[in-house]
């Protein structure tokens, strides 16, 4: 592992904050069912509480916030369900990219967008493009996104790569293969959080989620506010990250972490 590994390591394993914070948000219908509502009230809602979170986020200097928005498996919803999520989603981002540009956040999509329609797509690269210079905190909406399908792009890429001449098999590493997942230029989470009562990770950052925290809620996600935020970040503060190493390791400083 290189110096710059190493150090990556050990950032992530005595920072207070999380650096990344991957949320899959659960329990929108859900929400909407127990007010006897239809389930776009609680889409509707759902959206809200992702204002809060990322106000939150930036405010606390979290560097990175994913979030999952749409996996390459919700296309199995009702039609009428699915249609609504695409609306919600164009509006949403016609709504919130200038005050995501003016408090200096950066917008990134993560998935297959080819789905998409094409002026969902428009407005997706218009908000990365307009954005693109910001540093307060990195927004990543993954949508369409699977980590199945993530592997196998990085591995595609990889194999033409290898049959043009540009790489040898023997230099797949883990390494190499990490430059071909659609996060590449991002920390792996630090911090995985699911609301909703299930516990599990659905094929959401499957690669990346090898040495991340995971935290679980019964929290449906439009009731999952800063209050929510601060408990999971506590959790995960009261955790020792070993990445391998012992206990009495990772308290002894003069030992790298490699």
């Amino acid at each position: 592992m290189s110096t710059d590994d190493s150090n990556s390591l050990e950032l992530a394993s005595n920072s207070s904050i999380p650096r990344h914070i991957a949320i899959i948000m659960d329990g929108n219908g859900r929400w909407a069912q127990k007010r006897f509502m239809p389930r776009a009230i609680g889409h509707q809602a759902g959206v809200k509480a992702v204002r809060k979170i990322v106000e939150y986020c930036a405010r606390q200097e979290v560097k990175v916030l994913t979030l999952f928005a749409f996996s390459s498996e919700n296309w199995r919803r009702p039609e009428e369900e699915v249609s609504l999520l695409m609306g919600l989603f164009t509006a949403t981002l016609q709504r919130e990219i200038n005050k995501l540009d003016r408090n200096n956040i950066r917008l990134r999509f993560i998935g297959d967008r080819t789905k998409f329609s094409d002026k969902l797509q428009e407005k997706m690269l218009e908000g990365e493009f307009q954005t693109k210079d910001n540093n307060a905190l990195t927004l990543v909406v993954a949508a369409n996104y699977g980590g199945r399908w993530d592997m196998s792009q990085a591995f595609q890429t990889i194999m033409e790569k290898i049959m043009a001449g540009d790489l040898e098999s023997q230099d797949i590493s883990e390494q190499l293969i990490n430059q071909y997942l659609s996060t590449s230029d991002l920390p792996e989470p630090d911090l995985f959080i699911r609301t909703g009562g299930e516990q599990r990770v659905s094929n959401f950052l499957l690669w990346q989620l090898a040495y991340t925290e995971l935290y679980f809620t019964e929290t449906l996600w439009p009731d999952f506010d800063q209050h929510s935020l601060e408990d999971a970040i506590k959790s995960f503060k009261s955790r020792q990250r070993r990445f391998g190493h012992t206990g009495e390791q990772m308290l002894d400083k003069s030992i790298t972490l490699i």
